[in-house]
């Protein structure tokens, strides 16, 4: 099968009447007249391939592609094997959708649950699920886990992600939480404000790890500080650190969230992404979107097929028990993909060149001029401090360098991964130093 293949209008016709129509038209005849649009559409006229490709290329353009890129804040700049491109380019794999026929979706199923395996070894969890929208999502999703009707106050730390607390809140107001902001302390969760937080009514506490400024928080604490009030503690969590660091599993989490791209998808502006969510078998039959489980069939042979839920359970609008729907299978084979590719030595050396090139990074900004503004424990990402950040990221801009994310008061949130090298951190810290000279 072809990336492109036409059908004539004579088996456009042949496929017409094998389904019992004679025209278009009748595909259609249950549908009211009056939704039928009577006129055009105002789209201009078609044109041949060529001139197609040279205006596509003449727009595409317009676009700034950086060679050099040290910004994460959320979305990962890694390496991705050939090979991920290739095994989910297949087209069996392409067409996919939701399996809910297990009998027909052995292989999709078995991918999923592959993919689900993954991830529990990746955090130290228990059980996992897949069809998670992105990180972002599974936090808040997460967060809808552990509300119940005595217990509806949700704390966040102040250090998560300001775009993961957007969409808890976001949740929070559609079923009725209360969502109460812990805050930081030199960059790291206030512990002891979060202890005063805590009472009966808490349902659980979101932090990350490490946070949004790169820092490495207390888990084992917070994790603790949550369970003495008998509250869930939910780590959103960067995976390639999970190679490196101390798993949710290992420092008391009950759940573990987190965003997937950094596993074998690209920065696509505009997506998709994947969130992941794995927990403890206590909380397991609350995971929302699709879960697959591994059985055996009459004749004793392995298979495989969606579990613990039943489909109604995800088109139920307001009575559904959470908000994923649609299918993300493409996207969890690609970190199946990925994760198969590396191996276990594979992501460690991504995580070990992660956070050794980022502080190198640090140092060799901090010679420049930049101010670090946390000595704190760190992976793969770190805030500086200028008078005049803008200056700094437009210089690096003119030669092809996407500098850190500016966050205001002066600062700018800065990353390396594994894409880093040695003479394009020496360059970046060369401009930084000749900006602030002037």
């Amino acid at each position: 099968m072809g990336n492109y293949v036409p059908g004539t209008k004579e088996e456009q016709n042949a496929m017409l009447k094998a389904c019992g129509f004679s025209c278009f038209e009748d595909l259609y005849r249950d549908v009211p007249e009056e939704v039928f649009l009577k006129r055009d559409l105002d789209l201009p006229e078609g044109l041949p391939e060529l001139e197609v490709r040279k205006k596509m290329n003449a727009l595409a353009s317009k676009n700034t592609l950086f060679e050099h890129i040290f910004r994460g804040g959320g979305s990962y700049h890694h390496y991705i094997p050939e090979i991920v491109n290739e095994i989910a380019g297949r087209r069996e794999f392409l067409t996919a959708y939701t399996p809910y026929q297990a009998e027909i979706s052995q292989g999709i199923l078995q991918s999923i649950f592959e993919y689900q395996t993954s991830i529990c070894e990746l955090t130290g969890m228990d059980a996992s699920n897949a069809s998670v929208y992105d990180g972002a999502t599974a936090a808040a999703e997460a967060c809808a886990m552990c509300v119940d009707r005595k217990r509806s106050r949700i704390l966040v730390s102040a250090t998560v992600d300001p775009k993961i607390l957007s969409v808890v809140k976001t949740y929070s107001f559609g079923h009725g939480s209360e969502v109460v902001v812990i805050p930081e302390k030199d960059g790291e969760t206030d512990c002891e404000a979060l202890k005063a937080a805590l009472d009966q009514q808490t349902a659980c506490v979101l932090f990350q790890q490490p946070n949004f400024y790169g820092i490495f928080e207390n888990a084992a604490l917070i994790c603790d500080a949550a369970h003495e009030s008998r509250a869930k503690a939910i780590a959103s969590v960067n995976p390639v650190s999970l190679a490196l660091f101390r798993t949710p599993g290992e420092y008391g989490a009950d759940i573990a969230v987190g965003e997937g791209q950094p596993l074998g998808i690209p920065m696509s502006f505009g997506g998709p992404y994947i969130g992941f969510m794995a927990c403890k078998s206590a909380m397991m039959r609350k995971l929302p979107g699709r879960i697959v489980g591994q059985t055996t069939d009459v004749d004793g042979k392995r298979g495989y097929v969606l579990t613990l839920q039943a489909r109604e359970q995800h088109i139920r609008r307001e009575k559904a028990s959470s908000n994923i729907c649609s299918n993300e299978a493409l996207c969890a084979m690609r970190v199946s993909i990925y994760l198969s590719a590396m191996g276990r030595l594979g992501l460690r050396e991504v995580a070990e060149q992660c956070t050794s090139k980022a502080h190198y990074l640090k140092d060799a900004l901090a010679c420049a001029g930049l101010t670090p503004v946390f000595d704190k424990e760190f992976f793969h990402e770190f805030v500086t401090e200028c008078a005049d950040p803008g200056a700094v990221l437009s210089a690096l801009k003119k030669h092809g360098i996407l500098g850190g994310l500016p966050l205001g008061d002066g600062r700018i949130l800065w990353c390396a991964t594994e894409m880093n090298t040695k003479q394009e951190m020496d360059m970046t810290a060369d401009i930084v130093k000749e900006v602030l000279r002037k």
